[in-house]
């Protein structure tokens, strides 16, 4: 028989017990509705790790001022003021594998506008701060070589502090006060949102690293070194490099820890992308148990139907069918099944992506593949449980068949 009288015969059989056909599809529509709800959901958590990744800096490499154990005590991170700006220019000048770097002073302080005021972190930084963090301006711009040079009085805000000191206002051009030092705002960054710890990013204000150290903090060290490498695989030794220099400056002893740290927040996001594709895996697996008990379902109407028609393979066999044309019969139709259960969990796993997204506030996020996984995984689970009733029905004895009540 050819391909267009196979699907014809098998439409006609499964209308003829329609109301079994109609809940073996419901039960696999099911399933992959299920399957695609879950893979959206952990896909759109994953992607959303995958952008807190990329925000947190270009091959970045953060150099704090840490602490070593003296007398049994250990200070803990920034509890020895050892790493200063020749610190930061040794590495510029020694590490080629470093394309850029800036220095770091932060802390704590008050931003005055009006009758307005925000406490608030500010950072004491260089230009260079925009491209190692791959931070964006949402208005005005960053301040220049010539601002650090000469420890003006200027400023960048984040969006929060933006938000909060100039409500429904430019504050480009404008001058704050901070710790009653006037400062003019020469931009405001664009907003990055909460970080993976869930720490609002946009709350801080940017400064000249040396507006900070002469004006406002008073001090000499630096309390961070940022970094960004020429490439993701050249920071292992970058860092190493940082280590060697750091260590021979501050004449450290071989036997003597480190008075600094050196970390990777990329590792802590990593970490967090591996975990939620670990978790996307294990739901999904999870989901798909609902598509072998449909696959089970199929399985048991199709053995249910070649008993139910052993008279009719036998007639069938009689009268010159060979056993791959009923075998083709069955499993077409068990294939029709999975087909229209995979068509109808398409359209369920859509809606309940959307419902999810709308009643709960979880991120989805559907693609191509997803679908196509859930098509191919509902087709699969028809070819695999359809085989063995068709196979069952193509081995019939045409005589015991003839025989049949």
């Amino acid at each position: 028989m050819d391909a267009h009288t196979i699907l014809r015969e098998s439409f006609r059989t499964l209308r003829r017990n329609w109301i079994r056909s109609v809940l073996t599809v419901l039960g696999l529509a099911v399933g992959v509705g299920a399957f695609i709800c879950v893979v959206a959901i952990g896909h759109a958590g994953s992607k959303r790790i995958e952008a807190q990744l990329s925000d947190l800096g270009d091959n970045f490499i953060w150099i704090e001022a840490g602490s070593r154990a003296r007398s049994g005590i250990r200070a803990g991170s920034r509890g020895i003021r050892t790493l200063v700006l020749q610190d930061a220019d040794a590495i510029r000048a020694q590490v080629p594998l470093i394309k850029t770097m800036t220095p770091n002073v932060d802390g704590h302080l008050t931003a005055v506008y009006g009758n307005q005021n925000w406490s608030t972190h500010y950072r004491g930084v260089g230009p260079e701060f925009l491209e190692i963090r791959r931070w964006k301006m949402e208005e005005g711009s960053f301040f220049g070589p010539s601002d650090v040079a000469s420890a003006d009085l200027v400023c960048v805000l984040g969006q929060t502090v933006a938000d909060n000191l100039f409500v429904g206002r430019d504050p480009v051009g404008e001058t704050i006060r901070v710790n009653n030092l006037p400062c003019k705002v020469t931009g405001v960054l664009a907003p990055k949102g909460a970080s993976a710890m869930g720490q609002d990013q946009d709350d801080f204000i940017v400064m000249p690293y040396t507006t900070v150290m002469k004006k406002i903090t008073g001090a000499y060290w630096l309390d961070d070194i940022f970094c960004s490498a020429e490439s993701r695989e050249s920071m292992p030794m970058a860092t190493r490099q940082i280590i060697g220099i750091l260590r021979e400056r501050h004449h450290l002893n071989p036997g003597e820890d480190d008075d600094f740290n050196i970390r990777s927040p990329e590792d802590i996001i990593k970490a967090q992308l591996a975990t939620s594709e670990v978790m996307t895996l294990l739901l999904a697996s999870v989901a798909s148990l609902s598509l072998l008990v449909g696959g089970v379902g199929i399985m048991n109407i199709m053995l249910v139907s070649v008993t139910q028609r052993t008279r009719e393979i036998g007639v069938r066999l009689a009268v010159g069918a060979t056993a791959w044309d009923v075998q083709v019969q069955f499993l077409s139709e068990a294939i029709v099944l999975s087909g229209l259960g995979g068509l109808l969990g398409l359209a369920a796993g859509i809606a309940g992506s959307a419902l999810v997204r709308a009643l709960f506030g979880f991120p989805t996020q559907l693609t191509g593949a997803v679908l196509a996984l859930g098509s191919l995984f509902s087709v699969g689970v028809g070819l695999l449980f359809g085989y063995y009733p068709a196979r069952k029905a193509s081995q019939l004895d045409p005589v015991e068949g003839l025989r049949y009540e």
